[in-house]
């Protein structure tokens, strides 16, 4: 992005958030809809789809694909289904822009489809690593190619077919676990993944709700190749990723009151939840109910003393996208909290630890980053300026930073928020948060 179209958010200090809230759809789900949508026998039609750019970039492809897609319009989608073969050879290369969850798990879904392809990503994108997907797609037979770093582009020949593997994952990853499942669908045999912690299972979950038989055994999830998958209507959630934000933001501003409607609660994604009330949150669980087959509520949640805690490792994969804004909630706790086990955030759309470690540094506040983690001891925010690295959570979480700062907040290179929650700063300033967002050179 050059300096001219710099978005900067100018965030003032102080204020509550108040009123009910409704944040944009899960952008997990939004992906897979459009995939299992698009390989479906019949009609699939989406509410609550997200119309950020990442999960537009899946939409695009797939309409690259030779799928006929209506929408969105007001989170409303259309798909005619094409079957699990009728995908056509786009004109060019597929632009999956900054979503590394398209890339991932498009490469194991297009590895047996016999087409010629080629996945290409953004500036960012093109440096985060593929090997993790290529190498076992590889050992099912796949011809997947990734540059000498291990990055995009990924080039996929067409081969005869896949075969299945028994693949433990060498690390708790949801896009690993969906990339191989998804190329399993096209495999000889059962494809079996066994995982070393939970990882998010929206995948399964709607591989079952499109009428794809998926067996689970303790720690893994195995399907057989050479089924099919039959269209149906898709209710998505609130996503919790976006939803975090605001939890945080009321938790650490006095006098705040919010309702969050709709979210999904998913057991395999609501790690923010649980290591925010270890750290004395007053979050409230309503009105639960499932809406096709993912579980969803609202929650309440009234400003509290937080207190510094050591985060327990089994909840790291529950809330690996969260831990920016989670790591504002340290920095406004009273004592120390300690993160291990999260290497993983070096490797997302920035290097979330340093980046974070570096912003906080910035604004006051003792954060000493760890090869796996970091340490946040809690104490004044001050105002000051600070980058996301063109990372949509970074931005979001500096915001709610403002919340407890002692001067204005700016942050650099927002204009990538509109990745995961279009509309952000508006729907934060209606509820309280004193933001607006700048073109500056």
């Amino acid at each position: 992005m050059s300096s001219a179209e710099n978005l900067v958010f100018h965030v003032r200090p102080g204020g509550c958030l108040s009123g009910t809230l409704r944040v944009p759809g899960d952008k997990s789900i939004s992906h897979r809809s459009i995939m299992l949508g698009s390989l479906a026998e019949g009609t699939t039609r989406i509410r609550g789809f997200l119309e950020g750019e990442d999960s537009l970039a899946t939409l695009r492809a797939f309409r690259d694909l030779g799928v006929d897609i209506t929408g969105p319009v007001a989170g409303a989608v259309t798909i005619q289904g094409v079957g699990m073969h009728g995908l056509q050879p786009p004109a060019g290369p597929l632009d999956l822009g900054n979503s590394g969850t398209s890339m991932r798990l498009l490469a194991g879904l297009l590895a047996g489809q016999g087409l010629e392809l080629t996945l290409i990503g953004d500036s960012s994108l093109s440096t985060r690593p593929m090997r993790r997907v290529t190498d076992p797609l590889q050992r099912m037979g796949a011809r997947v190619e990734t540059t000498e770093l291990g990055t995009a582009p990924l080039r996929i020949h067409p081969v005869g077919s896949l075969k299945a593997i028994d693949y433990p994952l060498p690390v708790a990853s949801a896009q690993i676990k969906s990339c191989l499942l998804l190329a399993g669908l096209y495999a000889e045999g059962t494809t079996r993944i066994t995982e070393p912690a939970p990882t998010r299972d929206h995948t399964e979950r709607m591989l079952s709700g499109f009428g794809y038989p998926v067996e689970r055994t303790g720690a893994s999830v195995s399907v057989e190749g050479g089924g099919t998958l039959t269209a149906r209507d898709i209710d998505i959630p609130a996503d919790i990723s976006s939803a975090a934000f605001f939890l945080v933001g009321a938790s650490i501003a006095p006098g705040s009151d919010i309702l969050l409607q709709h979210v999904g609660i998913n057991p395999t994604r609501d790690g923010v939840i649980n290591i925010l009330r270890l750290m004395g949150a007053d979050i409230e669980i309503l009105n639960r109910r499932d809406v096709g087959g993912e579980p969803v509520a609202d929650l309440r949640v009234r400003s509290a003393g937080l207190r510094g805690i050591r985060i327990p490792v089994d909840q790291v994969p529950l809330a690996i996208d969260e831990f920016p804004a989670l790591f504002v909630a340290a920095a406004c706790a009273e004592g120390e909290t300690v993160l291990t086990g999260a290497e993983e955030l070096r490797v997302k759309e920035s290097d979330r630890i340093q980046v974070m470690a570096d912003g906080l540094t910035a604004l006051g506040v003792r954060a000493t980053p760890t090869p796996d983690g970091i340490v946040i001891q809690g104490g004044n925010i001050h105002g000051g300026r600070v980058g996301s690295h063109g990372d949509h959570r970074i931005a979001m979480a500096f915001a709610m930073a403002a919340l407890r700062a002692e001067g204005e907040i700016l942050i650099d290179d927002c204009s990538n928020v509109n990745t995961s929650f279009p509309g952000f700063a508006e729907l934060a300033a209606n509820a309280g948060l004193a933001i607006e967002g700048k073109k500056e050179n």
